[in-house]
């Protein structure tokens, strides 16, 4: 059984008797390596969640490379790459490539074959060494404050011997490859549930609930064929769009009214827009997730609000709008944004209003299933995560045996 002592660190807590405690800088150097010979052309980026990885390889996502390409540091395999501009939420990773960073990066390699970066790259994903992180920080700007390195150098680190930090990175890299496949596993099952989800309210709201029937074809190639007594219908002629307004003079902590924008929710209200069963359609941003709402709302600018003429069943006017290909009607290139001439115009099949009732409740009870599957995988990889963090925790500060 192990003897514990306390580390003197508060985010620490206690560690076993026989560990040590050093400063960074006594684990680590800054690499400050400068790209002058040009030999390095891959640019890093480090990605929140993923790691520091080449600009291209992730959909050129992050900080996109300069010209003057001398101005960037050098990164190398095993290397600790850090946001300096990024304090608040510990942005940091161990790069797996040979490259270049921008200026605004710290660069750390391990100084010592008695520390190992296996188990340091864990340590540093410790929640609470990331909460720390923003001691050493300065800046006005709450999600910008920057890394003082002349104190950063000094926070103090748990040194185990290196037999087990070989241990504990050893049994994290196995335990969190699980961990990993686990996810994996899950989240291709969310997106098979959401596929199959998606397919169902295709296939009933362009074929309807009776297989009998006889069909005849749209004329519109993308509808195909249709039920022979079905109509169609462009969306102006089932329901009437319109603008979100500024909320910033009706928003109120207490207000009893959502204030809904293209993401959802953002606020409450004591007044409202519209009272009745509407579809909230993204007119910027989120575009592609419409919404039904039955309590009265407010919208602002980035999301349109319905109101669904009587010859339409609401619901059922909210699962045509599930089907509407919103990647055909997106404008303007860097928000994604639908506009009301374009939307007026979209072509649906039409049901009698009694066999749309129907629908429409065939189709609730079945993706609420769906969607309590999908939920239920959510929470699964939600629980997992939390034991991978509380894991990692326990291992690094040697509390558990491996």
């Amino acid at each position: 059984m192990k003897n514990f002592k306390d580390s003197g660190i508060e985010w620490l807590g206690e560690i076993p008797q026989h560990w040590e405690i050093k400063p960074l800088k006594a684990v680590f150097n800054q690499r400050n390596e400068q790209n002058t010979n040009l030999k390095l052309h891959t640019i890093l980026s480090l990605i929140k969640d993923i790691g520091v990885v080449p600009y291209e390889e992730k959909g050129n996502i992050g900080n996109k490379s300069k010209e003057d390409l001398q101005s960037y540091k050098i990164a190398r395999i095993n290397d600790l790459v850090l946001n300096k501009m990024n304090a608040v939420i510990g942005s940091l990773g161990v790069s797996a490539y040979n490259g270049l960073v921008s200026p605004i990066y710290l660069v750390f390699y391990i100084n010592s074959p008695k520390y190992l970066m296996s188990y340091y790259s864990y340590l540093f994903q410790i929640k609470n060494v990331q909460k720390f992180l923003k001691i050493y920080a300065y800046g006005i700007m709450e999600i910008r404050e920057s890394i003082d390195y002349l104190d950063f150098k000094k926070m103090s680190l748990p040194v185990p011997p290196l037999k087990e930090q070989e241990q504990i990175a050893n049994s994290l890299d196995e335990k969190c490859e699980k961990i990993k496949n686990f996810i994996e596993k899950k989240e291709k099952l969310i997106n098979l549930l959401k596929e199959q989800k998606q397919a169902l309210i295709n296939e009933t709201i362009t074929k309807g609930l009776d297989k009998n029937v006889n069909f005849k074809d749209s004329g519109i190639e993308y509808l195909g064929e249709i039920p022979q007594h079905w109509e169609i219908r462009k969306l102006k002629y089932l329901a009437t769009i319109y603008n979100g307004r500024d909320q910033s003079y009706i928003t109120s902590d207490d207000g009893i009214f959502p204030i809904y924008g293209s993401g959802g929710i953002i606020g409450k209200t004591h007044q409202f827009l519209y009272d009745k069963q509407s579809v909230l359609l993204g007119r910027k941003g989120t575009i592609d997730k419409p919404l039904f709402v039955e309590i009265p709302f407010w919208t602002i600018d980035t999301m349109f609000y319905t109101k669904i003429s009587c010859s339409t069943y609401p619901k059922y006017f909210y699962y045509l709008c599930l089907t509407i290909d919103f990647k055909t009607y997106i404008s303007g290139s860097a928000i994604p944004s639908m506009t009301q001439s374009d939307l007026i115009e979209i072509i649906f099949p039409f049901a009698p209003l009694k066999e749309q009732e129907q629908i429409a409740n065939f189709l609730d009870k079945k993706c609420e299933k769906i969607d309590l599957l999908i939920e239920k995988t959510e929470k699964q990889i939600k629980l997992i995560k939390e034991y991978k963090t509380t894991l990692i925790n326990q291992a690094i500060c040697g509390r558990i045996s491996l």
